[in-house]
Order: C-alpha cells, then sequence, then structure tokens
C-alpha cells in the first residue's frame, strides 16, 4: 500500500523556477516507489506568468499535483497554512519552488520518519554562502535574541522544509491566528523533530522576493509574536529614565538653592529633552505593534481568499 505525500510549494512570481521543481520531485520519487507525491503549488497573488504555468503542469500526469490561486498576495505564511489546510496525505513537506530546498534529502528524510519515532525530519543551513554579508549577520543575530527572549527555540539556519506526520500537522492548522510566524509555531506545538544539515543552495532560476527591508520585517514579527519582553524591556528602561530625571530634578534644585539660577545649560536640556521625546516614541511604537497585532486578530479576517484552485 502506497503512503501519500503532499508537497506545499508556495509561490510568489516563479514561472521559471515550477517546471524545474516539478522535474526534480519526479526524479526523486522514483527511487521512492512505495510513496505516492501529491504536489500543492499555492500561487499567491503572483505577477508573472506562474499560474499558466500551474495550468499546464495539470495535464502531466506523472506526479499528482493540484493548485490554489488567492485573490492577490497574502504572504508565504498565509500559503503555507493554506497548503495544510487542504493537505490530506499521511505525510507532509513543505518546500521552495526555487529548488534552495533539495528534493533528493526527502529520499533520507523519509527513511528517518518510517524508521524511527521522531515526528518531524527538520532541514537546516550549515552556512549562509552566496548571501550578503550584512543580511547573514542579522540573520544570526535575530536567531540569539529570539532564543534569548522566547520561551521557544528555534534552531539557527531552520528552514520551513521539513517532512511531518499527520499529527503534527493536525495540530500546527488548531492554531489559527492571523499574525503567523511558522519557525515559532513548529517549535511551539512541540514534537519530536530532527534537523537534518546541508550545504546552502542557491536558486535555481529567477530572482528571490525577499529583500533585506522584508526579511527584518519578518523578523520583528516573529519577535513580537513569540515574546513580550520588548514590553519588560520598555517598562524597566521607562522606570531607569525616571529614576535619572528625578535625581537630576533634586540636583537642579539644590543647586540652584545655592548658587542660584544660571541660564547656562539650555542646549544640554533640549537634548535631554529630546531624548527622552524619542525615547517616548520608540516605547510607543513597540505597544502600538502589539496593539496592532491585537486590532488584526479581533478582525477575524481570513488569512487569505482563493480566486481559482484545481
Amino acid at each position: 500500500m502506497e503512503t501519500t505525500i503532499n508537497i506545499i510549494v508556495p509561490c510568489f512570481n516563479e514561472e521559471e523556477t515550477v517546471e524545474l521543481f516539478y522535474q526534480a520531485i519526479q526524479q526523486t520519487f522514483e527511487q521512492l516507489p512505495n510513496y505516492h507525491p501529491v504536489i500543492i503549488f499555492i500561487n499567491d497573488g503572483s505577477t508573472d506568468h506562474t499560474l499558466p504555468k500551474l495550468r499546464q503542469l495539470q495535464h502531466n500526469k506523472a506526479v499528482e499535483n493540484h493548485y490554489l490561486s488567492f485573490s492577490r498576495q497574502f504572504g508565504k505564511e498565509a500559503g503555507m497554512y493554506a497548503g495544510l489546510k487542504v493537505s490530506q496525505g499521511e505525510l507532509v513537506t513543505i518546500m521552495d519552488a526555487d529548488l534552495q530546498d533539495p528534493p533528493s534529502m526527502l529520499v533520507e528524510m523519509i527513511h528517518l520518519l518510517e524508521t524511527t519515532n521522531y515526528d518531524c525530519i527538520g532541514t537546516m543551513r550549515q552556512d549562509r554562502s552566496g548571501e550578503p554579508v550584512i543580511r547573514s549577520f542579522f540573520s544570526n543575530l535575530f536567531y540569539k535574541i529570539i532564543n534569548k527572549i522566547s520561551d521557544i527555540e528555534i534552531i539557527p539556519g531552520a528552514r520551513d522544509f521539513r517532512l511531518m506526520r499527520r499529527n503534527m500537522v493536525d495540530a500546527i492548522l488548531e492554531m489559527t491566528e492571523y499574525n503567523r510566524f511558522s519557525k515559532g509555531i513548529f517549535s511551539w506545538v512541540g514534537f519530536k523533530t530532527k534537523y537534518l544539515p546541508y550545504q546552502n543552495v542557491q536558486r535555481v532560476a529567477g530572482k528571490t522576493s525577499w529583500n533585506f527591508w522584508s526579511l527584518l520585517k519578518y523578523s520583528m514579527e516573529g519577535i513580537t509574536d513569540f515574546s513580550t519582553v520588548p514590553l519588560t524591556i520598555a517598562i524597566w528602561l521607562g522606570l531607569l529614565v525616571m529614576s535619572i530625571s528625578f535625581a537630576a530634578l533634586i540636583f537642579i534644585v539644590v543647586r540652584s538653592a545655592i548658587f542660584g539660577n544660571p541660564t547656562k545649560g539650555w542646549s544640554s536640556l533640549l537634548s535631554f529633552i529630546l531624548f527622552l521625546g524619542g525615547m517616548q516614541l520608540f516605547f510607543l511604537g513597540i505597544i502600538g505593534n502589539y496593539i496592532g497585532k491585537i486590532f488584526l486578530e479581533v478582525k477575524h479576517r481570513p488569512l487569505y481568499i482563493i480566486q481559482e484552485k484545481k
């Protein structure tokens, strides 16, 4: 009896890679005759010819494939959730269409999952060769920060590429929050996970849709989704500044009583006021970010809207 494996592939402007990905999956599963792969492409509002390419792949029956096409771009997180929701296989994996997640690794991942008591086999990059230095620096910094301030552990270099049993997928689907950070969700739900290291692989074709600012925003979302420590920092730093200001006020009063009230120092005072004002705005921004997340959650809007599916 064949075991069905759902392969979830979020796509945004991947017209050059979807056919190459399909062929790579076909070649991989020729080595796995007891497994039935079902590819689920998620077209995340692509503006190129990704959707026509996915329609053409429907005529290729070598590997069963389906697609969901969103009405606009809702983001990779929404794409992964949509794929997990429609999946029905005993095993489920999430992969990028650009082949940076090597399909050949599925052979070892399936073997480990079927011969051990692990619930999930994840992957992690050993290095970031080929990436800009500044991106690698901030990526490593993000993992250090979030693992310090969060109750969950996120493995540095961990990818969304992982093979999961059905019970883990069902647990993830119970987490229906609007603000999603899947790397954190995968860790939060628990389950026994083993990570396989591999060398960084460059895109097979096309250009990535991720730039430095989008990755920085994604990192900030991850921190605020899984930690309230920034709010605690705001409280304690606010108390510290209040204490320093109170001590400075006493000093000024005593000095004025003894030496009079000189008019000098107005520039330093103005700088101090501007410093406090900037700090207040900074922490209001942190608080506002958390409030904004609450605002989006209570609206109960759908994570995505499907315009077409096959």
